[in-house]
């Protein structure tokens, strides 16, 4: 059968006062859920610690993670579910880019 793929982005804001050592440690960690349900060629880019535009929970500044990759949009809700629940990300979005 065939699946239909589709692009996404999914940018994420992770607290400033996070390790390196804990922001890669996230990164492997979608990328590997992203990997065991289904998500093909996944790029992860690394946007640095950046002012937000207005703040969050306290915070005026925060690391931005960019990731993109090729799914089926069941994976969508698997990684927000994900990142929704995980108390070092401030907010995330996804986009479907095709």
């Amino acid at each position: 059968m065939f699946m239909n793929l589709n692009q996404y982005e999914i940018i994420y804001i992770l607290k400033p006062d996070v390790t390196e050592a804990v922001n890669l440690e996230l990164v492997h960690y979608y990328k590997s859920l992203l990997k065991k349900n289904g998500g093909q060629s996944i790029v992860v880019q690394h946007r640095g610690r950046r002012h937000l535009s207005y703040n969050i929970l306290q915070y005026y500044d925060g690391i931005y993670v960019q990731v993109n990759y090729e799914s089926s949009g069941h994976l969508v809700g698997i990684i927000e579910k994900s990142m929704r629940l995980n108390e070092n990300v401030l907010r995330y979005l996804t986009i479907r880019k095709s």
